[in-house]
């Protein structure tokens, strides 16, 4: 089938220009990032942030530039996906994660940063304005026409399986980096276990969406992901309990720590209120049609 090319005016949409956006200014703070590199002598911390921020960056723009290519060739309609879900995904996603980097890197040039170059600053502002990019892409999404025609990854419920996700990944990120308490070891494995049971359902949610195959499913999908939010709830309850005593704790083994600790909380604490919104709204689902 040749490829048919869609008119210059699809580059011109408020989207496509939001899209537009976030590709240039994820390509300037990978060039200013990557410019320089995790030189440790001017870093006192690994270099797990700094990897982290750039491949979010990366994958990212990498995502967005396929989606514009995809979209300008019109090739969106032969793709075995859902379009629409495919496109909020990504705009959803790259904000979340964005966000994170853009404070994973600020935090570690201002508290870790001996000699900061002009050039990691310039790349956390474009960091910033990549976010912003993707929060007015994600809003008009959003603000197309009606719920229908949006997809049900733009919907509240949906976004708030992509906030899930979110959380699962940074909390096993943070959890990862962290340098475990020689006394109580075994909160770093049941932490790591919670996390990892929690997100496999978000992520596979959120596939199924994708390949727009909840209508497939053998038992009813509504009830389906009732379970699922009503097992993150439990899940999370028990991580953020968990959480909590590790931050009362005194950190002997590494003074960085706290700050970590503190981070894996916080992340905790928002992904149970995910949990818990999305509860509520399935259990509302489910009444309603009863």
């Amino acid at each position: 089938m040749p490829v048919t090319f869609g008119e210059l005016s699809t580059l011109t949409t408020p989207l496509s220009v939001a899209r537009l956006c976030a590709l240039f200014f994820s390509c300037l703070t990978l060039s200013l990032a990557s410019s320089k590199g995790c030189d440790s002598k001017s870093l006192d911390l690994d270099c797990t942030f700094y990897t982290f921020c750039m491949v979010t960056w990366s994958l990212f723009f990498v995502l967005t530039l396929l989606v514009v290519v995809i979209h300008f060739i019109q090739f969106h309609n032969l793709l075995p996906l859902s379009w629409k879900n495919l496109t909020a995904t990504v705009a959803a996603l790259g904000a979340l994660m964005t966000f994170s980097a853009s404070f994973a890197f600020t935090w570690t040039l201002v508290h870790y940063c001996k000699h900061v170059d002009p050039r990691w600053t310039a790349a956390a502002v474009g960091s910033c304005f990549t976010l912003l990019a993707y929060v007015v892409e994600l809003q008009l999404i959003r603000s197309q026409s009606n719920g229908n025609q949006r997809g049900y990854m733009a919907t509240v419920p949906g976004l708030l399986k992509l906030l899930q996700v979110f959380g699962g990944c940074i909390a096993l990120v943070l959890l990862n980096i962290q340098t475990p308490n020689s006394h109580t070891p075994w909160k770093t494995y049941v932490s790591a276990v919670i996390y990892s049971v929690c997100l496999l359902p978000s992520v596979g949610t959120v596939l199924v969406m994708l390949m727009d195959c909840a209508a497939r499913s053998p038992v009813p999908f509504d009830r389906l992901l009732a379970s699922f939010s009503l097992l993150g709830v439990i899940m999370y309850i028990v991580g953020t309990v968990i959480c909590f005593t590790k931050a009362l704790e005194p950190s002997i083994d590494s003074p960085k720590n706290p700050v970590v600790i503190m981070s894996e909380t916080v992340t905790a604490c928002i992904t149970l209120l995910a949990y818990t919104v999305d509860l509520a709204f399935s259990v509302k689902l489910l009444c309603d049609r009863n």
